[in-house]
């Protein structure tokens, strides 16, 4: 998610740990430092834009890892507040904080490594959009009722509010991408096309929009479908993904990286004699936030060139246009 989001989230459950122990703003302010940290992981350079790409959301990411810094950092924030005594429950405020950061990181698609260093699998489900008003909306009014509201017992109350209903609302986004997946599949084999390999997604901003792509060899189907379609069937749209010219370069490192990332929903391209692969997972035809340029296809014994990254944008203003209309089951053509 967003790291404004991870910021409520870790300010929102320091609060509702810390309770009345100490000053909500301390909790809040210390809560909001954990769920941030992880995320600093995006001023690291690896030297290759697929690199970075790939290691962000790694070790600073892994559950054991953020769970054993959570000792020194609840050690240390005791010391600063003179609370030694409450140095236990310092140490669950900002373990919560920092281990529930990954944790919601796995609702979206990127992939996160969250067993490093025993494993760097990146798992996503996929569920929730990287910003999503509805989920961060609430965390805001608690995190602002522990600013603000007085007595300290009621900003308690609408803080524990917000983070239950926050909760709630991630549940309802796998549970929504559980219906639309049934419903993908019910509409693809009624079409002839595989069903196999899926990828179901939302839309930008809300879980009231879905994104649908299907591989089949040397193509990818991609559809939409809205909460307000109900049972009509989903239209979908064949698009190259260049399967064959992967296959001609499986060898490359580049290619093997983004293909084992990516779980196998990316394309290949040739653009005036130069490779370019992108992921299929964030974005959508045409415009995709991560597509490399990784050179020619290599020569026996040649290293491989740093990528390029190349990412394409929708049109904000067509594509927030597209959006509500869609939402409202309009079935219209996405820009582009």
């Amino acid at each position: 998610m967003d790291s404004l989001t991870q910021v409520l989230l870790g300010a929102s459950i320091g609060v509702a740990v810390m309770g009345r122990r100490t000053a909500l703003w301390k909790s809040a302010v210390w809560g909001g430092v954990a769920g941030l940290l992880p995320d600093l992981d995006v001023l690291l350079d690896h030297g290759d834009p697929i690199l970075n790409m790939i290691r962000h959301r790694a070790e600073t990411h892994a559950l054991l890892l953020l769970t054993l810094f959570a000792f020194p950092m609840a050690w240390l924030v005791s010391r600063i507040h003179h609370q030694a005594r409450l140095y236990g429950r310092w140490w669950w405020a900002l373990m919560l904080a920092l281990v529930t950061h990954p944790l919601l990181d796995l609702m979206t698609i990127y992939g996160t490594q969250v067993f490093q260093p025993f494993s760097d699998e990146a798992y996503g489900l996929g569920s929730m959009f990287i910003i999503d008003p509805a989920y961060s909306l609430p965390l805001l009014v608690g995190v602002v009722a522990a600013f603000r509201v007085k007595p300290v017992g009621r900003a308690l109350r609408i803080n524990g509010w917000a983070l239950g209903l926050s909760t709630a609302y991630l549940a309802w986004s796998a549970l929504g991408q559980a219906m639309v997946t049934q419903h993908a599949r019910e509409s693809l084999q009624a079409q002839g096309l595989p069903s196999q390999q899926l990828l179901v997604t939302p839309a930008p901003l809300s879980t009231l929009l879905w994104r649908v792509v299907a591989l089949d060899g040397e193509r990818m189907h991609e559809g939409f479908y809205a909460l307000m379609d109900g049972n009509r069937p989903m239209r979908f749209v064949a698009h190259d993904r260049g399967a064959r010219l992967a296959a001609q370069n499986a060898d490359h490192p580049q290619l093997q990286r983004l293909a084992r990332f990516t779980d196998g929903f990316y394309k290949v391209a040739d653009q005036n004699g130069k490779l370019v692969v992108t992921d299929l997972r964030m974005g959508q035809e045409p415009a995709y936030v991560f597509s490399f340029d990784i050179g020619p296809p290599l020569q026996a014994g040649q290293a491989h060139p740093v990528a390029q990254q190349q990412s394409r944008r929708m049109d904000v203003g067509a594509g927030l246009k597209w959006l509500g209309q869609r939402i409202l089951g309009r079935d219209v053509p996405p820009p582009g």
